[in-house]
């Protein structure tokens, strides 16, 4: 079973390198190894230790993950393999090696990268890739898919090591629970990014072979519905904003335009169709588990320059060129069939940035409000009342949110809030879900030197607060040099795979860890029906962090009865503590309870 062949080839190689012991160990996926067999500083809870068998819980739709830690006294080859289920399962299981981040700000080692392989694995220790001096463990991510057709029951797996002319094993045994994971999540976890050009930088072997035709040929469609699977297949979206502050619009964000004044049209969809057509019929997701489905949300490249120059505001001439090309936006829309997107109408300039004299994004001064009920009025005029395209009219919000949900009622419908803030105002969600508005907080990622529960903090407040989504401002930009000068993570939830001649993006052990919060949340969510809403997330709320629902909102601060535009930036900070719960005192074993919690109440409804 295990290729004995291969293993006498390997004892005379091991013998003649003077190998030491190896062992073959596990760790639950909220405890992250290091590269010399233990447990990584943020994640380290009382009695944790690398384990020599591990059992996993799954519901069927859902995914199941642990670590699997190789380790060698001395340096010398071996090889990984993988006993895997019959066919007739459905049960998947995909390996991804671990890369260690070298963080210099802490000299320090972190895992978050994730490297698809498949088994059996060859390599060395130390991994002469990884670079990373006396290492001794090199660790696995193992992700076990688990198909609602899938039997519930008790499934057995092995994986062995071969080193030292010995196998060394290790059982991971699987329970599949009855209850089915719903398809649909309970907020969308959003994942932000800006433009294309960060992709020719991260992929300069891509863009070496495609040469200056890069940015508009099909290999670079092809790359960024690659990057909207990942986040799809990991119970995510992705939006990727096509203009700068300045309005201008990348050729491949928008329709080619032509002409000005009453002649102003749209001239070419060639660009604009083979991006995004895949994406709004959903054809650009076909193979993965959760099928094709169309991108629920979308910003357009409307801004004060396109489709109309800003020149000339105010004036009939920006009025009929606005309303020709988003007409025509409108009818091509219904005539594809597009019409399960929302089409964002955003505003995302700020005024320090010299593009324009008023803040779009995060709007402070009132002022400013103006310009909302004029878009809104043109965007009226642009698209037919009984249009069944859903456009949507988005505004990201902080210091003035309040306010701006009284003035800018009827005209804006999407509330992206700013989470601190938003913490002050407990009436909100109902209020503006009431009128039909749609709200999501935003806010940041946690780098990977935060314990591996703080990725789903924000994916259960958002759950507990009752918003319909999370964004997360910035979740592409890696950094100049993720892999050996990393700076923690911040902005990122994925890595570009050209080091490893891959044209495609690596998912993380964060996204990881985030996708399986949002299922256990999706099959939390499902009890709805048979228990009290509040009693749910009271449980999740005791088993996270042992807090009560009204302690993931915030008291109101004198501050919030101010006026805005005379706040800072550290007044906000000074309102805005964060408390030990969610802080310091937050472990990683957070969500482990939280799943626990979640399974029980599964086991107990079948």
């Amino acid at each position: 079973m295990w290729q004995k062949a291969a293993v006498g080839t390997l004892a005379l190689w091991c013998s003649a390198l003077g190998c030491g012991g190896a062992t073959l160990t596990a760790l639950p996926e909220h405890l992250r190894p290091d590269p010399f067999g233990g447990i990584v500083a943020a994640d380290r809870v009382a009695g944790a230790a690398p384990a020599r068998e591990l059992t996993l819980e799954a519901a069927r739709g859902g995914y199941a993950s642990c670590h699997l830690l190789v380790s060698l006294s001395e340096t010398g080859p071996y090889r990984l393999a993988w006993k895997t289920l019959p066919a007739a399962t459905g049960v998947e299981v995909k390996l991804f090696r671990e890369w260690f981040h070298f963080l210099p700000a802490s000299n320090s080692y972190y895992p978050d990268a994730l490297i698809p392989i498949q088994a059996p694995y060859a390599a060395r220790l130390p991994d002469a890739e990884n670079r990373i001096p006396k290492q001794t463990t090199q660790s696995f991510w193992v992700d076990v898919w688990v198909p609602p057709s899938a039997a519930p029951g008790e499934y057995k797996m092995t994986a062995a090591l071969e080193a030292n002319g010995t196998v060394v094993t290790l059982p991971l045994q699987l329970q599949v629970l009855p209850a089915i994971v719903p398809a649909e999540d309970p907020v969308a976890i959003d994942h932000n990014s800006y433009g294309t050009s960060w992709l020719a930088t991260e992929y300069p072997r891509l863009r070496s072979r495609m040469g200056a035709g890069f940015f508009e040929s099909p290999r670079m469609f092809q790359l960024i519905h690659a990057y909207h699977r990942i986040f799809y297949e990991h119970r995510g979206i992705f939006h990727q904003l096509g203009y700068g502050h300045a309005g201008k619009v990348g050729p491949e964000f928008a329709p080619r335009l032509a002409g000005s004044g009453k002649h102003k049209h749209v001239a070419d969809w060639a660009l604009y169709d083979q991006h995004y057509g895949p994406l709004l019929d959903g054809s650009a997701f076909a193979k993965t588990h959760r099928g094709a489905k169309p991108i629920p949300f979308v910003y357009l490249p409307i801004n004060p320059e396109w489709p109309a120059s800003f020149e000339w505001w105010g004036e009939p001439g920006y009025e009929r060129e606005f309303v020709n090309v988003v007409s025509e936006m409108e009818r091509h829309f219904r005539e594809k069939g597009w019409t399960a997107t929302r089409f964002e109408m955003f505003f995302n300039h700020k005024k320090r940035y010299k593009g324009f004299a008023w803040d779009g994004d995060e709007t402070r001064f009132v002022k400013d409000y103006a310009y909302f009920p004029e878009y809104a009025r043109l965007l009226k005029l642009a698209v037919p009342a009984d249009s069944p395209v859903k456009f949507v009219f988005r505004a990201d919000v902080s210091w003035t949110m309040e306010r701006q949900w009284r003035e800018l009622k009827g005209i804006v419908n999407f509330w992206v809030c700013g989470g601190g803030m938003f913490r002050w105002y407990p009436y909100a969600p109902k209020m503006l879900k009431d009128r039909g508005d749609i709200v999501w907080t935003y806010g940041g990622t946690p780098p990977v030197t935060e314990p591996s529960s703080h990725i789903t903090i924000e994916v259960l407040r958002a759950w507990m607060q009752g918003v319909q989504g999370f964004t997360r401002w910035q979740t592409t930009a890696a950094g100049a040099d993720p892999w050996f000068q990393f700076n923690g993570g911040a902005e990122t939830l994925i890595y570009p795979g050209d080091r490893f001649g891959l044209a495609e993006p690596l998912p993380s052990i964060r996204l990881k860890l985030e996708r399986n919060a949002v299922q256990d949340l999706a099959l939390l969510g499902s009890f709805a029906g048979r228990q009290d809403a509040n009693r749910l997330r009271a449980g999740a709320a005791k088993a996270f962090n042992d807090t009560l629902p009204a302690e993931w909102w915030a008291p109101r601060p004198p501050l919030a009865d101010g006026n805005p535009e005379d706040w800072s930036n550290a007044d906000i900070e000074d309102a805005s503590p964060v408390t030990p719960k969610f802080g310091k005192l937050l472990d990683a074993a957070a969500w482990q309870r939280v799943r626990r919690y979640v399974f029980d109440l599964a086991r107990e409804a079948h």
